[in-house]
């Protein structure tokens, strides 16, 4: 709030800022400790060995270096309407996202290609991270990859922390779109997630991570280096 503030030619100081938010009652939405939820990986399909450490988030040095997917579920009165993403680990840009209502494979290729389709990647330079999902150990998505030049690595079983960055994208999602929202079809909730990706979280959102930048601004400047 603070940073956004100044950027816009107002003079305070974090103190300040806080102050005038207790007195308004004003407060973030996602204070709370996001729950990470995991993926059912109990299935025969082949598991992709461990390539990106997530502890060892520091070696990631440039964009389209580490791209991180995973999928979550978003209510609407039609039923559940279920989104898949493509984050790029170093600018924290979703480059890739996909929704239907179902969790057939094609979700998760669907995101894929659009994340191929608009990234400048290199081949056999870039890791795809994602849990043990049957989705992501079909054979289909494993060909993607392959014919794609991307190295295919995969979560620990069991440890959601592996993932823990998708998760927090997922969380921002929800408290700050989802949970405000009542979607009466699945199509109106595709719309205001296209919305809020592109326009909102992608271009405009500041991330203390980056510098209090967007990840668009981000990427553009690591680039340009």
């Amino acid at each position: 709030m603070t940073v956004m503030l100044q950027a816009e030619g107002f003079e305070c100081s974090e103190n300040r800022v806080a102050k005038i938010m207790r007195k308004n009652n004003i407060a973030s939405e996602a204070v709370k400790k996001f729950k990470i939820t995991t993926t059912d990986s109990n299935h025969d399909l082949p598991i992709a060995e461990r390539i990106f450490e997530t502890e060892n988030v520091e070696a990631v040095m440039a964009p389209n270096q580490v791209w991180v997917g995973d999928i979550t579920y978003v209510h609407t009165d039609e039923g559940w309407l279920f989104l898949a993403i493509i984050l790029d680990l170093f600018t924290r840009k979703v480059v890739g996202f996909s929704s239907d209502d179902n969790m057939r494979v094609e979700l998760v290729m669907n995101a894929l290609d659009m994340a191929l389709g608009r990234q400048d990647v290199k081949d056999g330079e870039l890791i795809a991270h994602s849990d043990r999902g049957s989705q992501y150990a079909s054979e289909d998505y494993r060909k993607k990859i392959q014919l794609a030049g991307l190295i295919a690595s995969m979560s620990r079983k069991g440890n959601c922390w592996d993932n823990a960055h998708c998760e927090s994208f997922f969380h921002s999602l929800k408290t700050e779109l989802v949970y405000r929202t009542n979607f009466k079809t699945r199509e109106e909730a595709k719309q205001a997630i296209f919305e809020w990706i592109e326009t909102w979280y992608n271009r405009q959102r500041l991330h203390s991570s980056l510098g209090y930048m967007s990840p668009a601004e981000y990427e553009t400047l690591a680039l340009a280096a």
